[in-house]
């Protein structure tokens, strides 16, 4: 039975919205994982082999020291060990060739007394003598004229 005051057919109840669900931030960006090397830099190790070449083979570091500078400045990092490498083959390079040069001087120097010298004893010994005396020591003439 229906009364006036309580209808047949009620009317829908609303039922109360759900909470909203709490507004999340983005997640932070994390660092490269720890396991992953990071980008080798370009002539790193270039300049490094270069560093150590420069002292044993000073050319050859000088070179691939301008080599390794050459990539890193392509790339735009600086290279402080491909500069040591080229100032380091440098020094050493141009040290070596004043050596050398000094070096062959001196043997010219020091070669032309002994050929000079030589030559006069032969010249004793053509001339009849049957030894010469050079630097303390005596040779016979036969020895130097038989080679």
């Amino acid at each position: 039975m229906t009364t006036p005051e309580t209808p047949q057919n009620p009317a829908p109840q609303e039922t109360p919205a759900a909470p909203a669900a709490p507004a999340y931030q983005a997640a932070p960006a994390y660092p490269a994982t720890p396991g992953v090397p990071a980008p080798a830099e370009p002539g790193k190790g270039l300049s490094i082999a270069a560093l150590i070449l420069a002292i044993f083979l000073p050319l050859v570091g000088l070179i691939l020291g301008i080599v390794a500078m050459v990539q890193s400045k392509k790339a735009g990092r600086k290279n402080g060990l491909a500069l040591a490498a080229i100032i380091i083959g440098a020094v050493l390079t141009v040290f070596w060739i004043v050596f050398f040069v000094l070096f062959m001087i001196g043997l010219a120097a020091v070669g032309g007394d002994v050929v000079t010298d030589l030559n006069q004893m032969a010249e004793a010994c053509l001339a009849g003598a049957e030894s010469v005396e050079y630097m303390g020591q005596t040779f016979l003439c036969e020895d130097l004229l038989a080679n």
